[in-house]
């Protein structure tokens, strides 16, 4: 592909820039603003729209049924009937599998089946008491819940709608152009610009918190093999060294970094599985997954709406709100890079790549994981009192004492959840990095080496203040600190998500009146705003 003159995009760059600047500073200088200002965000946000987010979530599952059984719009294919592939569907898949989980499911494939095991579910304890074999099913649906098709919905969606926008109506490559069915021109002036500036921000704070998890995870490994005890020196040098190796696998562009990387994180994932599950409790790892998954299957409506409204308990916002809270801050920008690698697939292979394969690989990946951990802490294998005394974050290391060659399961799972962390960070500041600027083909240029070192380091700062933050005031924990960043920066992206729903709804409804590449003649789409993009292939 020919070199292009890419400049930065000022509005959307020295907005983002300065506001991070500041909330960087306010935690070094005032951490208890700081703190006191998220807890507000998170109690307003959740108290107020928590049934809006689970509606939501509901809503985006139903879109993505549609898509992948309609014949009609299913057929759609990703920049027009004669677009080719650009990669093989298993990079397609491991780049959408890897991309999206990051480190939520090595952080939490221990920590919450047996959170939720020990310590019960308000609104389900007198019917399924912790503890017991109707505790452990409740569970271990939980996490299915958490990290099944719901979850992968909001990418889904995202892609969609974006992909559509993008490479079929021929819009600038911006999520704003996913809202021209419902906003028109608007969508690419003023508005279509806020709408931008709110996803990297929201963006920028999900990545954030997810380097906290990866910070966390590989400081509490890091401390039991070596003794020394995690803190804020640790974090550091966990920080430069994930920050140093994406920038790396980054400047070889999405290609050769994310790809390489996606392929090496998956394989890892599915040895993992294979040895758990050889090695591990395997009869009943296969009773419980698969009576949990019936219940999952069952029950699935009354868990997707549980908000505790007659108790006013707090752990839908701890838990599930928290999960959505952290999909919305991904998905705007997440649908826009799995756009990009989507080129040429139809919606219906698009729905069953990045929404139903990398759903049911969460439920088998809960379902082992959750369900041994869950038979070992039955037989005194100590990992919630690993949690109590050492933090969340040890939860995988106490499980693998449970298991043979546990050392050396430890040493893999650090490198896995290192790669994790690497290859969401990689993904993500390609995109972000991509909303930063201006160029004629923006949907295939590769953003400069200084813009993704610049957001980079940026993200990697407001993760250390939001650690060092939760340990210098003392008022929450590290992952419930992390826990409230995703759900702060999120919150303004809520509206746009919703927003985006209703518009992919119109635009795949009314296909024929938005088909720029293949029937030009009958597009709506203003032909001030159509892009030429150049059809080399990115890989």
């Amino acid at each position: 592909m020919k070199s292009e003159k890419i400049t930065i995009r000022k509005p959307v760059f020295i907005t983002m820039a300065l506001l991070y600047i500041a909330i960087i500073v306010l935690g070094l200088v005032a951490p208890e603003w700081f703190a006191t200002g998220e807890s507000f965000i998170v109690e307003f946000t959740c108290l107020n729209f928590g049934a809006l987010y689970d509606l939501l979530t509901l809503g985006l599952v139903a879109f993505c049924v549609w898509v992948m059984f309609s014949k009609k719009v299913g057929d759609i294919r990703i920049g027009g009937q004669d677009a080719k592939p650009i990669m093989s569907k298993w990079n397609w898949f491991v780049i959408s599998l890897c991309g999206g989980i990051a480190t939520g499911i090595v952080f939490w494939s221990i920590a919450e089946p047996i959170t939720h095991f020990m310590e019960g579910i308000p609104g389900f304890a007198n019917l399924y008491a912790p503890g017991t074999e109707q505790g452990a099913m409740l569970a271990l649906a939980t996490t299915y819940l958490h990290w099944g098709i719901s979850e992968y919905a909001y990418y889904c969606v995202a892609g969609i709608a974006i992909g559509v926008a993008v490479y079929n109506m021929k819009l600038p490559y911006r999520v704003s152009a996913c809202l021209y069915p419902i906003l028109g021109k608007k969508a690419m002036g003023v508005i279509g610009t806020i709408v931008d500036i709110l996803c990297v921000f929201g963006l920028a704070g999900g990545v954030s918190a997810s380097l906290c998890e990866g910070a966390l995870q590989l400081g509490a490994g890091i401390g039991i093999l070596t003794g020394v005890t995690p803190g804020r020196f640790v974090w550091i040098v966990i920080l430069v060294a994930v920050v140093i190796t994406f920038l790396i696998s980054s400047y070889t562009g999405i290609g050769k970094g994310v790809r390489f990387l996606s392929d090496k994180n998956a394989k890892l994932y599915i040895g993992l599985m294979a040895f758990v599950l050889l090695f591990g409790p395997t009869s009943y790892i296969l009773n419980n997954a698969t009576q949990a998954f019936g219940f999952h299957i069952e029950h699935f409506f009354t868990q997707s709406t549980y908000l505790s409204g007659f108790d006013g308990e707090m752990w839908p916002t701890w838990w599930t709100i928290n999960y959505w809270s952290w999909m919305i801050a991904y998905a705007p920008l997440m649908g826009i890079f799995l756009a990009k690698v989507a080129r040429g697939r139809t919606l219906r292979e698009f729905t069953i790549y990045n929404f139903l394969l990398p759903g049911l690989f969460g439920i088998i990946w809960f379902g082992i994981f959750g369900s041994s951990s869950i038979f070992y802490e039955i037989n005194n294998g100590g990992i919630y009192q690993s949690m109590m005394d050492l933090g969340t974050e040890s939860a995988v290391f106490a499980f693998f004492e449970n298991m043979p060659l546990s050392k050396v399961l430890d040493v893999v799972f650090l490198f896995t959840a290192f790669l994790s962390i690497v290859t969401l960070c990689d993904s993500m500041t390609t995109t972000i990095s991509s909303l930063s600027i201006n160029a004629k083909n923006a949907a295939t240029a590769e953003p400069p080496a200084k813009i993704k070192i610049f957001w980079g380091i940026t993200v990697s700062l407001v993760c250390f203040v939001n650690l060092a933050t939760s340990s210098t005031v003392g008022a929450v924990s590290g992952i419930d600190a992390t826990k409230q960043l995703a759900i702060a920066t999120a919150f303004p992206l809520l509206i746009v998500m919703i927003l985006m729903l209703i518009s992919g709804v119109l635009m795949l409804k009314n296909y024929h009146k938005y088909d720029t590449v293949d029937h030009p003649e009958n597009s709506v789409v203003d032909k001030d705003l159509i892009c030429d993009f150049d059809e080399d292939a990115i890989m």
